[in-house]
């Protein structure tokens, strides 16, 4: 049986009135790339935040390394998310900041390494997604594919047990959607890490995903190794594989 880093068990979640999860559960296998897809505004990056303990479930627990965060108290909340990376869909950096900057932030703050190491860790991390030459750039100075990779150094710099990428192809030529899928799979074996990835791209998730889970009006309805997906019967499933006006998938 594989062993799991993370899981959602019977989360419900709301934002006001409006349900978002509802009894959700989601098992995130340790050391595998487990894509999340689903309708746009299904709650997919909720999951994230949860995993991160950025939000809290109404009900229902969020394990990470077997430990419930729900519950933990702020002090062990921010020792665990030194564990787990971040790249948010719009990468997010500080404009204020240069890009190496930016990728060393979290070291200063959650480190004792000297002001030396962390330009060394954030270098090297920059140049394991070809950003070495944008050290001293400032995110304005970026195309949006390129501060997409800044985010995913920022998010990996700290060298995490579980990485969040929230939509990383997004609005993103094909050119560059498979660098960046391929940037993903090679920081997830260099780390040795797990991977959760919030994606629409079909081409992406089938290149990189070792599990996918579908999100469906609040519910995980379908999880497992993405050849046992793309061969589901659940019609909802294949609606959506299939990209296709007809089906039980309300238009």
């Amino acid at each position: 049986m594989a062993k799991l880093i993370a899981k959602l068990d019977d989360v419900t979640m709301r934002y006001g009135e409006r349900v978002i999860l509802e009894n959700c559960t989601l098992d995130v296998v340790e050391g595998a790339i487990t894509c999340i897809i689903g309708l746009s505004g299904a709650g997919k990056s909720t999951i994230l935040r949860l995993l991160d303990a950025l939000r809290k479930p109404d009900s229902g627990h969020v394990y990470v390394k077997e430990r419930d965060i729900c519950h933990l108290p702020e002090s062990e909340l921010v020792a665990m998310r030194s564990e787990i990376g971040f790249a948010f869909q719009f990468a997010a950096l500080l404009d204020s900041l240069s890009v190496g900057e930016n990728v060393a932030l979290a070291l200063r703050e959650h480190s004792s390494l000297t002001n030396a190491q962390i330009e060394r860790r954030a270098l090297d991390t920059l140049e394991s997604v070809g950003l070495a030459h944008t050290y001293d750039l400032l995110p304005s100075e970026l195309s949006g594919g390129m501060l997409k990779r800044a985010g995913f150094a920022r998010a990996v710099v700290t060298n995490p047990e579980l990485v969040l990428f929230d939509e990383p192809t997004t609005g993103l030529d094909p050119i560059v959607t498979h660098l960046l899928t391929d940037i993903i799979k090679r920081l997830r074996e260099q780390l040795n890490a797990t991977a959760v990835v919030i994606s629409h791209d079909l081409h992406s998730i089938y290149r990189m995903a070792d599990y996918v889970a579908m999100l469906f009006e609040g519910a995980i309805i379908e999880y497992g190794p993405v050849h046992e997906i793309r061969r589901s019967a659940n019609p909802i499933v294949q609606q959506f594989l299939q990209g296709s006006e007809v089906g039980p998938i309300p238009l």
